[in-house]
């Protein structure tokens, strides 16, 4: 489908349900994340097909660092693996922007140097903005943000009076994209997990039943945009 004025311009999708998939299956962990990652590929090529402006996925948690040492390593393996491919596809033509949105020096240093390789090549793209968050945590940055703006308040940068929402959004990690208007979660799980804390406060929330993410096909994708155009969007008023 293509997307008018009437859809959602960002999209988030929390990236749930591998392990469950795999397991339904007799597949190992492992497969479950592989085919997740096949998953993203596919769906971040369609979004940019259907004239999505931002996509932000949610790959890899603060959280996710208490899962088994072995599993956590698959994901940055696959996490490598991914970046790898979009810096070395020299046939690639789609028009996407791709940030990092968390604190990535806790991650393997060739991950890093890809990251940072990826988002300096694709700076001035402009078609649409692919946000991945890894290592992301809503509460951590807001303390990141909070810090930020303390400093700058106590070298007289700012003065305290001068705090309010913008300012605040304006420290996030995604303060030069929009707050997204519709986030998806997979795999039967309806919270949304540390997520985009701050600037999801009005964005409509969708779970697909009993999808888990390897599933997740651009028939889900457009299905989830079709049910955002069906609901009145109120921000708080009546």
């Amino acid at each position: 489908m293509k997307i008018d004025e009437r859809g959602p311009k960002h999209i988030g999708i929390i990236l749930d349900g591998n392990r469950r998939w795999a397991k339904a299956r007799g597949l190992s962990v492992n497969d479950g994340h592989k085919a997740g990652a096949e998953t993203v590929k596919k769906i971040v090529r369609y979004a940019y097909d259907c004239g999505l402006e931002y996509l932000t996925l949610y790959a890899f948690s603060t959280e996710n660092w208490k899962r088994d040492a072995s599993e956590v390593k698959l994901l940055m393996k696959l996490l490598e693996k991914f970046t790898d491919e979009l810096l070395n596809d020299k046939d690639e033509k789609r028009d996407i922007r791709i940030k990092i949105y968390g604190d990535i020096s806790r991650l393997d240093k060739k991950l890093q140097d890809n990251i940072l390789s990826l988002e300096k090549r694709t700076e001035n793209n402009s078609k649409m903005t692919l946000g991945i968050c890894l290592n992301y945590g809503g509460r951590d940055e807001l303390v990141m943000a909070t810090k930020s703006i303390i400093d700058e308040v106590l070298s007289g940068k700012i003065n305290k009076e001068d705090v309010n929402a913008e300012l605040i959004s304006n420290h996030l990690y995604t303060k030069d994209i929009p707050d997204p208007d519709l986030i998806i979660r997979t795999s039967n799980e309806y919270r949304l997990s540390n997520f985009l804390t701050w600037q999801s406060t009005y964005s409509e929330l969708y779970f697909p039943k009993d999808i888990m993410w390897p599933d997740f096909d651009e028939k889900q994708l457009d299905i989830a945009i079709e049910e955002y155009i069906k609901r009145n969007r109120r921000f708080g008023g009546n």
